[in-house]
């Protein structure tokens, strides 16, 4: 994922001998601890350069995005920062309850994690009723809307098509979100099925049956014994066939 630069949080006016960092503490939502309302004013554009950066590196994301800012341990103790950067963990994902990192890119050297749930709102299909392990999906047990598609982990669906010769890999309950991990595509040829051999070559086209050795979904390779005994390899098409070229 290639993200944004960071963008470079300054705080000014904020006193040197502070055991916690302020401005961490508006990305908190921790209170001001009796500071004024002029020295209020760094923390609350801190913690917008934040939200600012998030919504920055999620561009791209399918949909609506907002994003939560959570708390950090209120027992951190901090040395004082000039300058704060936000950066992503290695192998985080924006998308759900996450984490960003703080660290401190002027007057001392750490960084803290700071949870924050990013939110994103986009069309998907959602089961109006509850579908059965095995079931095929059809226009009347799915409904379109948007919802909190980042709730759960998964690829959410908004498109029927993608259902096409589908069936659910598990049950669904009524009102969940249709993902692509909640279905599967059924085997074009089974192990001991009868098939279709097809070989195609330039200018001519031999077709001869067999018996498969293997499960085998559209378009996978597929091991054939034909009916002299030898074993031939293809690739596995709709309606029991496997097509060979020379």
């Amino acid at each position: 994922m290639n993200l944004p630069a960071p963008t470079p949080i300054r705080h000014t006016g904020i006193p040197a001998g502070m055991a916690l960092l302020l401005a961490v503490a508006a990305f908190l939502g921790a209170g001001l601890w009796g500071m004024s309302s002029a020295r209020a004013q760094p923390q609350s554009a801190a913690a917008e350069g934040i939200k600012l950066y998030l919504e920055r590196a999620a561009t791209g994301l399918p949909g609506r995005v907002e994003v939560v800012l959570g708390r950090l341990d209120e027992r951190l103790q901090l040395a004082p920062c000039a300058r704060v950067e936000p950066f992503l963990p290695v192998n985080s994902r924006l998308w759900g309850k996450t984490q960003i990192g703080l660290r401190c890119a002027e007057g001392a050297s750490w960084s803290v994690y700071l949870p924050v749930d990013i939110r994103v709102f986009a069309p998907a299909l959602i089961a109006t009723r509850t579908i059965g392990f095995g079931n095929a999906v059809g226009p009347d047990d799915t409904r379109l809307e948007e919802v909190e598609v980042s709730r759960e982990p998964g690829s959410p669906l908004a498109d029927m098509a993608s259902l096409e010769g589908r069936t659910a890999a598990r049950v669904i309950a009524s009102g969940q979100i249709l993902r692509a991990e909640h279905f599967r595509t059924p085997p074009a040829i089974g192990a001991g099925d009868t098939v279709r051999l097809i070989l195609n070559g330039a200018g001519f086209s031999i077709s001869a049956s067999g018996r498969a050795l293997s499960t085998a979904a559209e378009g996978q390779s597929v091991r054939v014994q034909t009916d002299s005994g030898r074993v031939v390899q293809g690739v596995a098409r709709s309606g029991r066939l496997v097509e060979m070229r020379l």
